[in-house]
Order: C-alpha cells, then sequence, then structure tokens
C-alpha cells in the first residue's frame, strides 16, 4: 500500500509558508534543492527539518526558515543580477541563491568547508557560482558594488567594507550581535547619502571571525 504522509520535503515547504515565506521562487528553490546532499549522511533524516544542523568546525548549515527569510527579504524589492554571500559554508545558501539571481560570489574562511561546497554544487550542475577563499569581513571588492550582500555568521557591528561596496538601491542582509549576547538580522538599503536601516527579527548565528583556516 502506497504512503499517504507527504514527503518531507513538502512537509517543509508548508511550515514555512505558515511562518511568512510566501515569496513562490524561493519555496520552490527550496522544495527542489536535496538539502540531505549538504550534511553528514548521519544526519541526512533531519535534512528536512526545520532546524540547522552541524556541518563541521564549527559552523551549521542553517535553519530552513532563516535561509528562505534572508533570500525572500534580499529579493523583496524584485530580481537581483548578482548576489556576494559572506560565509559559503557547505553551500547551501549558495545554490538557493543559485536558482534566483543571475550569479553569486561566495566567500569562505574556512577552506576545507570551501571544498566541500564546491563538490556539492558540480554535483547539483551549478554553474552561476564563483568562489572566493579568504576573510569575508573585507567582502570581494573586484566585482563590487553588488545589488545583493547576504551574510550568514554575526559580526559585532555591519563591516564598512561591506556597506561600501553594497549598490545605490542594493539590499544587505546581515545578522549582527548585540552587547547583551543576542542577534539581530537586519536589512540595510543604501541610498544616495544614506544607509536605511530594518530590524527583521532576532537569531542565532555563528560569529563572523576574522583571518583564514
Amino acid at each position: 500500500m502506497l504512503s499517504s504522509q507527504p514527503h518531507p520535503r513538502d512537509r517543509l515547504i508548508k511550515q514555512l509558508s505558515t511562518q511568512g515565506i510566501y515569496h513562490q521562487a524561493v519555496l520552490e528553490a527550496i522544495r527542489t534543492t536535496p538539502r540531505h546532499w549538504f550534511v553528514d549522511p548521519a544526519l541526512s533524516r533531519h535534512a528536512y527539518s526545520n532546524h540547522p544542523l552541524p556541518i563541521g568546525y564549527g559552523q551549521t548549515i542553517s535553519q530552513p526558515y532563516i535561509v528562505a527569510r534572508m533570500t525572500q527579504e534580499l529579493l523583496s524589492h524584485g530580481p537581483l543580477t548578482k548576489v556576494l554571500e559572506i560565509g559559503t559554508g557547505c553551500g547551501y545558501q549558495t545554490a538557493i541563491l543559485a536558482q534566483l539571481v543571475d550569479h553569486v560570489y561566495t566567500v569562505e574562511r574556512i577552506q576545507n568547508l570551501q571544498l566541500a561546497a564546491r563538490t556539492h554544487l558540480a554535483r547539483l550542475e551549478v554553474q552561476n557560482v564563483s568562489f572566493s577563499y579568504g576573510d569575508g569581513q573585507w567582502g570581494w571588492t573586484e566585482f563590487a558594488p553588488y545589488p545583493g550582500i547576504l551574510v550568514t555568521a554575526a559580526p559585532s557591528n555591519i563591516p564598512r567594507s561591506l556597506l561600501e561596496q553594497l549598490a545605490l538601491g542594493g539590499r544587505l542582509v546581515i545578522p549582527v550581535s548585540d552587547s547583551k549576547g543576542g542577534q539581530v538580522l537586519w536589512k540595510v538599503i543604501r541610498h544616495r547619502t544614506d544607509y536605511q536601516q530594518e530590524f527583521l527579527e532576532e537569531v542565532n548565528f555563528v560569529p563572523l571571525c576574522k583571518g583564514v583556516v
């Protein structure tokens, strides 16, 4: 007898929809992307739960809701030609972005994680991603300015270099640690003479560390 239970991916998408994720292209990208490819096989049965999971080196693959929320906010003012991602990690967020923008430039400071991400994205035959091994707080000046920047680790302050690499009218989505030990997810929009900063929600990310490993 065929099971009447919905597929775990479909259950996840239904849950994300109830949590305020309305961008249909974002939901479809998450539904069709095999998240279990990006985690240790021992954790694959948890791949479609709405939780972060460890990926080694003190890092995590973000909760699907957070991936969806950040991506939705990045695209909230319309499509983007290119995005700078700070913190490639295992490449899952990168894979989602690659389906929604023309090109992703992604920076990772942990070399073994970057190598794993390259392998995962090659398996998916993703070809519109450029990788940089380096300190993400400095961004990637070579291809700036960027109409969208997404940061997957939390600094104590928004790096000035990232603000400077944001295009006029561009959006930066970034978690930032506060003085009380919490973290807040911000969306920053660059205007001609200033930056507009919008509170999104409280979050919990790994810290944005300096240097390379």
